[in-house]
């Protein structure tokens, strides 16, 4: 196919053909009608000559020699190391001798994905949904933190602190389990912090979840998706509370946590911004600045996913609900 600035597509190399074999006028003339210079009007006339009207199509542009192709076994090895390794062409290139940028051209002209696009374990494609509309998938997950000391721990003295070493040796202080709520399509979240993950703790946040986004216009929770934890698989009052929502509950597959991906992928975001994000001086001090990010996270901070807008954008808002 011609480019777009080509001045002679087929139909005017015909052209150019009529006008000067059959009409027999100059190729100089021809050529200033058509707006193209001499030496490409006697070229598509010496492949006329030499083709006949096959030659008026355009050729391919790959060079008919290609001496520094990189050779078949190599590309092979290339190939084979990836998907037994599962390494990028930064880990391959020094392993095989050969630059990452040709490791890297290797790799895409055999329609090998990129290691974020697939499953560490298996190295099969991740699949990526979005439900269509709000409420019609919950994701519903605990995240387990270490309870912190009065006057902080490690993250304020540093491990090779006589405090830090004092409370090595001291009685254990539990864990917090911050139990959350992503809503699929919307990515708006809800989070509470309880000292366990019993059936009924999870149930009474569950029940708590669904008023918080109702406030939000999502009125109709349609399936909530959790793991396989015996509070969520048999605990009567989970059931309970999803019979009362008249909500569908969605099991992940069994050593699959990627199935519940949204929500795992926010445990880790929260994790990163709020539990780890600077050091506390106390537990409460932590768990009073959940809500401040959790605003900041559903009003205000950029989503990858959707289009680097909050969340609350998916929203259908009424007016009066922003704080």
């Amino acid at each position: 196919m011609a480019h777009r600035n080509a001045r002679l597509t087929v139909h005017g190399r015909r052209l150019l053909i009529a006008r000067v074999i059959r009409q027999g006028r100059p190729v100089a003339h021809v050529v200033k009608e058509l707006g193209c210079s001499r030496a490409t009007g006697y070229k598509w006339l010496a492949r006329w000559r030499a083709e006949g009207d096959a030659g008026l199509h355009d050729r391919p542009s790959t060079a008919h020699r290609l001496p520094g192709k990189t050779p078949p076994t190599l590309e092979a090895a290339i190939c084979q190391l990836r998907q037994d390794r599962k390494l990028g062409p930064r880990r391959l290139a020094p392993l095989l001798g050969v630059p990452a940028s040709t490791v890297h051209a290797v790799l895409t002209r055999h329609g090998l994905r990129r290691l974020a696009w697939l499953d560490r374990p298996t190295g099969e494609p991740v699949r990526r949904y979005e439900r269509r509309r709000p409420g019609e998938l919950i994701h519903v997950d605990v995240k387990k933190l270490g309870r912190l000391r009065d006057g902080g721990g490690w993250r304020i003295h540093g491990r090779d602190s006589i405090e830090y070493r004092r409370a090595r040796g001291s009685t254990r202080v539990g864990f917090d389990y911050v139990h959350c709520a992503v809503d699929d399509h919307t990515r708006l979240a809800y989070a509470e912090i309880h000292p366990d993950e019993k059936a009924d703790t999870c149930a009474g946040f569950l029940r708590r979840a669904a008023a918080h986004f109702a406030t939000h216009g999502i009125d109709r929770i349609e399936r909530v998706m959790t793991d396989n934890a015996l509070a969520y698989r048999r605990g009567r009052a989970w059931r309970q509370a999803l019979t009362d929502l008249n909500a569908q509950a969605r099991f992940t597959r069994r050593y699959r946590p990627q199935t519940n991906g949204k929500a795992e992928r926010f445990n880790r975001t929260l994790a990163d911004e709020w539990a780890y994000a600077q050091p506390f001086t106390s537990n409460q001090q932590r768990a009073d600045a959940l809500p401040v990010w959790l605003h900041t996270y559903n009003y205000h901070r950029s989503h990858t996913s959707l289009g680097g807008k909050p969340p609350i954008s998916r929203v259908n808002n009424a007016p009066g609900h922003y704080n």
